[in-house]
């Protein structure tokens, strides 16, 4: 069986289990209750966008690597399906956002020119990404305890998400022509300034997430373990001085020490989020017969434990090797791009979906300190979804140019 076939194979299995979810959420109060054919609806929709998005980059553009978006709507389909279980309204919301995702996926791959054209506006990417970084701490509003949040009208948004696409573009077209230490001066202080408005917007999580990118790309760049290590010290002073100068770092910290003490006020998200994850067990309670509605904040930073709690341990190990493979897929294209700034960019944004879920799949039991980050392409939010989609776009138009040079 040859790598079309496997694809064709995993994009039916895909259709099947979006079917089958959505199905049975149509019949979870039946026959009590009327058959719920919203759910039915969405399910077909779901489909249909799945469908569109791989027609589409099949049809017209057949070199590319197709697991990406094959992975990225599975782990989209497992997240609606359990936003509807929780709240319709949201689920709605966020298929209308992955349609946004799809669209804009699709268009990264047919308007973008060669990618590594783009190597030259790196002044461009630095400044916007000082100006997302600092939005939040200039004019955010404090929401779940970081000060992230723009509120315009009835419409919110996080700018460190968007910020964190020019950072990946500003350090992929700084480190491209690295030769001396010399070279790692500026992106240095840029980075530094990313994770200084990140602590004081209290966005633990990003911070976290912006560290990991960093190191990451600096290792591809130089292959000098002294930097990587020289990074971790200066990071571990970094934490210790915010520790002692923020309250909410010592709060997050004690918690992560001992949840117990912390059970009934400050832990109380975290204990709840081990509790439904134990309560489901290895094949969970049934999609509808759990109590995600007792576990805070379910729909964005504690979603993995709601699908943990109704669909089991199992999917929860399902949902962690799919995203491996996804990261596998995307790292795939940073080894075989011809160029360095297209090789770091596809670097640099695989390891900013990678470090995202090791960050909130680790609070949420209790691995690391709790930070408020969203599950990419499972948690509710427009801001994740669509930066998500638009590296993985960018990802997928790397792998198309691979493949052609081959």
């Amino acid at each position: 069986m040859n790598s079309k076939d496997y694809e064709k194979k995993l994009l039916i299995y895909t259709y099947i289990f979006c079917v089958v979810c959505f199905g049975n959420l149509s019949f979870l109060g039946w026959p009590k209750e009327s058959i719920d054919t919203t759910a039915a609806i969405m399910g077909l929709i779901v489909c249909g966008l799945i469908a569109y998005g791989h027609f589409i980059i099949r049809k017209f553009f057949p070199d590319g690597d197709k697991y990406i978006q094959i992975f990225a709507c599975i782990l989209t389909v497992i997240g609606i399906v359990m936003l509807y279980r929780i709240d319709s309204t949201s689920a709605l919301k966020q298929v209308i956002w992955f349609t946004i995702g799809i669209v804009s996926f699709i268009l990264i791959v047919v308007i973008l020119p060669d990618l590594k054209r783009f190597a030259r506006y790196k002044y461009f990417y630095l400044i916007c990404t000082i100006i997302l970084m600092a939005l939040g701490t200039l004019l955010g509003q404090e929401k779940h305890g970081s000060k992230n949040w723009i509120y315009l009208g009835g419409f919110g948004f996080q700018p460190s998400e968007f910020g964190k696409l020019f950072l990946v573009a500003y350090l992929a077209s700084a480190l491209k022509k690295y030769e001396h230490y010399k070279d790692l001066i500026e992106p240095a202080i840029v980075v530094m300034i990313s994770l200084g408005f990140m602590v004081l917007q209290k966005d633990l999580g990003s911070a976290l997430i912006f560290f990991g990118i960093s190191v990451t790309m600096l290792y591809i760049a130089t292959s000098k373990l002294k930097y990587v290590i020289t990074c971790f010290v200066l990071f571990a002073a970094g934490s210790f001085v915010s520790f002692q100068l923020f309250n909410h770092l010592r709060v997050r910290v004690a918690i992560w020490k001992d949840v117990w003490a912390y059970a009934n006020n400050e832990g109380y998200q975290v204990v709840q989020s081990m509790i439904a994850i134990a309560s489901g067990g290895l094949f969970g309670t049934g999609l509808g017969q759990g109590h995600p509605e007792w576990v805070p904040v379910n729909s964005t930073d504690f979603i993995f434990a709601s699908i943990s709690e109704e669909m089991g341990g199992l999917m929860g190990f399902a949902i962690i090797i799919m995203y491996f493979l996804l990261f596998y897929r995307c790292m795939r294209a940073a080894v075989y791009a011809g160029d360095r700034f297209s090789a770091l960019l596809a670097v640099g944004y695989s390891s900013m979906i990678a470090t995202q879920v090791l960050v909130i799949v680790g609070g949420v039991i209790n691995l690391i300190p709790l930070t408020g980050i969203t599950l990419p392409l499972i948690s509710y939010g427009g801001s994740s979804m669509i930066t998500t989609f638009f590296a993985l776009g960018v990802l997928q138009k790397i792998s198309e140019e691979v493949i052609r040079r081959e």
